[in-house]
């Protein structure tokens, strides 16, 4: 569960946060005024959110895609065209 703390912690505290979100990779939200005014997460916690934030884009452009068009491809016409790429991918990078 995040914890909560003032943003005030930052500067007097930041060895302290630095450790609990690398350890628990759990977010530290920080307060000012007594309302939410940032979110600590550590580099590889950011990087995963972004990740899968790319990701949805991916399904949701891939659903608008799919209710726009008729068109259909079978699993063996996705696969064969994978391999295509992989291999054509392969040998550009062999030249």
């Amino acid at each position: 569960m995040s914890q909560i703390r003032p943003v005030s912690d930052l500067r007097n505290n930041f060895a302290d946060i630095s450790r609990t979100v690398h350890e628990t990779g759990e977010p530290i939200i920080l307060t000012k005024n007594g309302y939410g005014d940032m979110v600590v997460v550590s580099y590889e916690e950011y990087q995963r959110i972004q990740h899968e934030l790319s990701v949805v884009a991916q399904l949701r452009e891939a659903v608008w895609e799919a209710r726009s068009t008729k068109t259909r491809f079978t699993h063996g016409e996705v696969m064969d065209s994978l391999r295509d790429r992989v291999q054509r991918a392969a040998v550009k990078d062999n030249v």
